[in-house]
């Protein structure tokens, strides 16, 4: 029985240590996507659904087909110099990348399920 009470308190702070951390990405998420709105959608579109102004800058939505999101962290600190023809060169810093990234992952497509 001690086992099993151990076993359901270890769960339930395991649970509650997680709501925080979900609260915070979701705050994080949240924070990206402002910055999307203020930098992006001029071009791109940012959101679930829609296309974007520019035939040439592809939705964020659609980012994972070509690089895993996370791999955009380093293109974001050190300028984006690649993109469609008329993207500007675009700096971020440290915060405004978790951000911006986090927001990323929560609008991907997912494939297959």
């Amino acid at each position: 029985m001690r086992a099993i009470a151990a076993m359901a308190a270890a769960f339930s702070l395991a649970a509650c240590a997680s709501a925080p951390d979900e609260a915070r990405s979701r705050d994080l998420a949240a924070d990206g996507r402002v910055i999307v709105e203020q930098r992006c959608v001029s071009c791109h579109a940012i959101g679930e659904s829609g296309e974007s102004p520019r035939q040439d800058a592809p939705p964020l939505r659609r980012l994972a087909e070509r690089y895993p999101v996370t791999a955009l962290e380093e293109a974001f600190a050190e300028g984006i110099l690649v993109g469609h023809p008329a993207m500007p060169a675009l700096r971020f810093t440290p915060e405004e990348i978790a951000a911006i990234t986090a927001y990323l992952e929560s609008i991907q497509e997912r494939r297959g399920g």
